[in-house]
């Protein structure tokens, strides 16, 4: 009897072993996403691309279009931000702390994804389908790889609770709709001094005082 129950288990524990082998935790890494913005009326803007730039607990994105530069650096182990905001020659640098920076996410905070067994090949990548439902009821696909995993849960407020990598999606800001699809993974070290917050060069205004600006107060 022990003999015949001996087998199941080492088929158990083959399994479980190549599970873990297949997945692939990255705390380190350069992620560029090829990016379409629609911005109405059936235009849209071409030769935009996201950089993700990962390390340890520091998180640096790069969105750089025909339209200008938008780049946030954070912090999840300080809890602190920084938008670098570069458009028609002007240099903006917008501070945050921890409680600014749960404000600007709250509209992603409460999602939750539901899992569907859809399948689709991606620019190379195995992924699987996903939902998000928003808290105000909005819904967006998400394709992403089970198989990657950001060491990191943080690094996008938007998919802390998704079971792996973002691979492609499209989300809503204001009237205007993106798209991001991922174009390739780089896995050489990242400098340091890429998360390193600006000391001048920029007019520096606080959360509160960007907001306060953006109601017209």
């Amino acid at each position: 009897m022990k003999r015949i129950l001996f087998i199941p288990t080492l088929i158990i524990t083959f399994f479980i072993s190549n599970t873990v082998i297949a997945q692939r935790t990255i705390a380190e890494a350069t992620l560029t996403y090829n990016t379409v913005i629609y911005t109405g009326n059936n235009s849209q803007i071409d030769g935009a691309s996201t950089i993700v730039y990962l390390k340890g607990k520091n998180t640096r994105t790069d969105m750089i279009s025909p339209l200008g530069k938008e780049i946030t650096i954070f912090n999840s182990k300080q809890d602190n931000a920084v938008i670098l905001k570069e458009f028609s020659g002007q240099k903006l640098m917008i501070t945050l702390n921890k409680e600014n920076w749960k404000a600007k996410n709250k509209m992603y905070s409460d999602i939750r994804f539901e899992l569907t067994n859809e399948t689709k090949k991606i620019e190379g990548y195995n992924t699987q389908k996903a939902i998000a439902k928003m808290a105000d009821g909005r819904t967006f696909e998400v394709y992403y790889a089970p198989d990657i995993i950001p060491a990191n849960k943080e690094y996008d407020a938007t998919f802390s609770d998704l079971p792996g990598l973002a691979i492609q999606y499209e989300i809503e800001s204001g009237k205007m709709k993106f798209k991001y699809t991922l174009a390739k993974i780089s896995y050489d070290p990242v400098p340091v001094s890429m998360f390193d917050f600006p000391t001048s060069g920029y007019r520096v205004m606080t959360y509160e005082e960007n907001q306060k600006l953006k109601r017209g107060n």
